[in-house]
């Protein structure tokens, strides 16, 4: 693992970053950094998208009990709509960093660099699959990710949001061309931007 040679080194508080929810139509991008205990993993942990939601919660826990720090960062719908979706997960994960509870030695940071990051860092091609850290930031900022569309399911209902979790599946797309987007949808992403002449129904205006 990439942390056993820093750690070798006497480098303590290594950070694996990584981010979830760039692809969806709704919701906010979210990422999230953890640094773990030296020379500590945790059995199971893996990219998340090969887990269940069953197997990634219990991880989750596991992760949040044993992690030296957990930060989480967020960029919500409008500012991914105004800053793209590659800048939007530089900055959740930016603001990640920033959330630590622990300033991290070294950042490990799932295929991105961090333009405005002012400590040592790698970024690591599919380091969600190489390095035990960022693979448990993958866990982390998924199980914060669709908790949060979890709650919107509920805020607006009718699109499904706790079943795609703001992906482009075809419930989703089904609801979007009945009720027309909501306020937590981007409007910038294509799918979405083609139904803004559509109007919403009353149970998706005013909401945020």
């Amino acid at each position: 693992m990439r942390e056993r040679a820093l750690w070798a080194r006497g480098i303590a508080r290594v950070a694996g970053i990584d981010e979830v929810g760039i692809g969806p139509l709704a919701g906010p991008v979210v990422a999230a950094a953890v640094i773990l205990p030296p020379h500590r993993t945790i059995d199971g942990v893996r990219d998340s998208k090969t887990l269940s939601r069953k197997q990634r919660e219990r991880l989750d826990g596991d992760i949040r009990a044993a992690a030296v720090g957990i930060g989480v960062g967020l960029v919500g719908p409008a500012d991914v709509d105004r800053l793209n979706p590659y800048q939007a997960g530089l900055l959740a994960m930016q603001r990640a960093v920033d959330a630590l509870p622990h300033r991290p030695d070294h950042l490990l940071i799932d295929a991105r660099t961090l333009p405005e990051a002012d400590t040592p860092q790698t970024p690591v091609v599919a380091g969600d699959r190489s390095v035990h850290a960022i693979a448990a930031a993958s866990i982390v900022a998924k199980v914060y990710r669709d908790a949060l569309m979890r709650e919107m399911d509920a805020r607006y209902p009718g699109y499904g949001f706790a079943r795609h979790v703001g992906y482009a599946t075809a419930l989703h797309l089904a609801a979007l061309r009945r009720l027309g987007p909501c306020a937590v949808h981007r409007r910038s992403y294509a799918p979405v931007r083609a139904l803004l002449g559509t109007t919403p129904s009353a149970d998706t205006v005013g909401r945020t």
